[in-house]
């Protein structure tokens, strides 16, 4: 709220009417809501039959709100909702219905089995995502000068990420970005800890090598020098992993991926803890950091998603579980099947037993709720999820062959779909950040990335193996 704004008792009154509704909302989440299964709250989120009948004409799916403003019935509300002191969709850069819903059952679905509260702000695409939780936490305050500003993040993550961090941040703007190159070892994480560092930064799975780190040890390190772990956790979903379970304060997905798997738009999401831990001297920031940035830096920056997106990504969200678990169960056929192929160097894949993270992922990597599904007998199951990667022999000619010969599988710079596509990372997706930038997050030339879709897994082993009998 601003510092000048009066509030009158005409402001008042709407002030009351929605602090009973958020307490009406609040009560629904806490008695109702978290009781219910991870399918349930994705597939039916916040939005209720009461809700539906006396507002909606009984849509039983969340509307989509086509309109770039709300309308007020006076100057009194039009004054409490833009002093955010009631919700309000004033303008739909800022906030709209339809992306309510979306940040809200992608809030729970992130902080299921969370026992404290967590929320979120929806974003135009996942690299939206990733500047609005890292950009709060890089400003310059007064009380902090002009210190030399620096921030922890692991090598091995998506080339988007890579270009944001080394270019945008450290070349532009004297960020200095300290990169981890064995996420594993906590003492590279506290080498490059000092009293100007502002967060540490962590994607697992990360894209395309499946690198992966211990959550709880790398947030109680951070935790411990005063800072936030950010993880980026857009292969696993939330079917598979929640970090903030484990302890990180803010999750980013590119929600564009896996957890809508259609491929029918762009968008992102940040889900954060309530209460977070920084060393930026922001009250406000810490105690509702998604809130936060989405009535304040993201209403200045833009970066909001539209409402339309947000119903389609919802929608595909609904059976998130299913998906995951099948595409999953497929990849890790197709895994053990190229293992064996005498024209493969090497499989990165998490469920591989050989895999040197393998005992690590599946610390974190749960079906959840498996242990109330009747297919798995009572007990957890470990999945890890459908983006895997192979090194051809024969170097980056071979790989090539290879990739050109794929009929049935995509040649696309995507991930997560329901329809498998792979890519060559060292010529597509990491190709900016140049040869020293893929040593440092080991993507060497000859790798391919593949992510198995829904199709029958031996279809996919099929077009493999065509592909890879042309190349000899």
């Amino acid at each position: 709220m601003a510092a000048d704004v009066v509030i009158t008792p005409g402001m008042q009154k709407y002030i009351d009417k929605n602090n009973a509704y958020l307490a009406k909302r609040d009560a629904f989440i806490r008695d109702v809501v978290k009781k219910w299964k991870f399918d349930t709250i994705a597939v039916h989120g916040l939005y209720n039959v009461e809700e539906a009948i006396e507002d909606y004409q009984g849509s039983i799916i969340e509307p989509v709100f086509m309109s770039t403003s709300q309308a007020y019935r006076d100057s009194d509300e039009m004054a409490a909702a833009l002093a955010y002191l009631i919700p309000t969709w004033c303008y739909s850069r800022i906030a709209n219905p339809s992306t309510y819903y979306y940040e809200w059952t992608l809030a729970l679905l992130e902080g299921y089995g969370f026992a404290g509260e967590s929320s979120a702000v929806s974003t135009s695409s996942g690299i939206a995502a990733i500047m609005t939780a890292v950009q709060p936490f890089l400003v310059q305050t007064k009380k902090s000068g002009h210190e030399q500003r620096n921030f922890v993040a692991t090598a091995q993550c998506y080339g988007g990420t890579f270009q944001q961090f080394k270019v945008r941040l450290e070349e532009e703007r004297g960020i200095e970005c300290r990169w981890v190159q064995d996420p594993t070892n906590l003492d590279e994480w506290l080498s490059k800890i000092d009293g100007n560092t502002r967060f540490l930064y962590g994607e697992l799975p990360s894209n395309p090598g499946l690198g992966f780190f211990d959550i709880a040890k790398v947030a109680e390190l951070a935790h411990a020098h005063g800072l936030p772990l950010i993880c980026d956790a857009t292969v696993a979903t939330p079917a598979l992993m929640r970090p903030i379970c484990h302890g990180a304060d803010i999750v980013v997905q590119s929600a564009t991926k896996t957890l809508t798997s259609s491929g029918f738009g762009v968008c992102g999401a940040l889900i954060a803890r309530r209460n977070l831990v920084s060393n930026v001297p922001n009250p406000e920031m810490k105690k509702d950091f998604a809130l936060y940035t989405k009535y304040l830096p993201n209403r200045d920056h833009g970066p909001n998603l539209h409402p339309l997106q947000a119903i389609l990504a919802l929608n595909d969200i609904r059976t998130l579980r299913s998906k995951v678990d099948m595409m999953s169960q497929s990849t890790m056929k197709v895994a053990q099947w190229l293992e064996t192929h005498p024209m493969i160097e090497s499989v990165q894949y998490l469920g591989l037993k050989n895999h040197p993270l393998h005992e690590l992922a599946s610390k974190y990597m749960w079906l959840v709720d498996s242990e109330f599904d009747p297919c798995y007998g009572g007990k957890k199951v470990n999945r890890y999820g459908h983006l895997m990667s192979f090194c051809v022999k024969g170097g980056a000619e071979k790989a090539r062959k290879v990739f050109d010969g794929l009929q049935r599988i995509w040649r696309a710079t995507d991930l997560g779909r329901i329809k498998s596509v792979a890519t060559i990372p060292a010529i597509s997706t990491h190709q900016q950040q140049g040869e020293e930038g893929r040593k440092l997050a080991g993507i060497p030339p000859n790798l391919i990335r593949l992510c198995v879709g829904g199709e029958h897994p031996d279809d996919t082993i099929g077009d493999l193996d065509q592909a890879l009998a042309k190349a000899r």
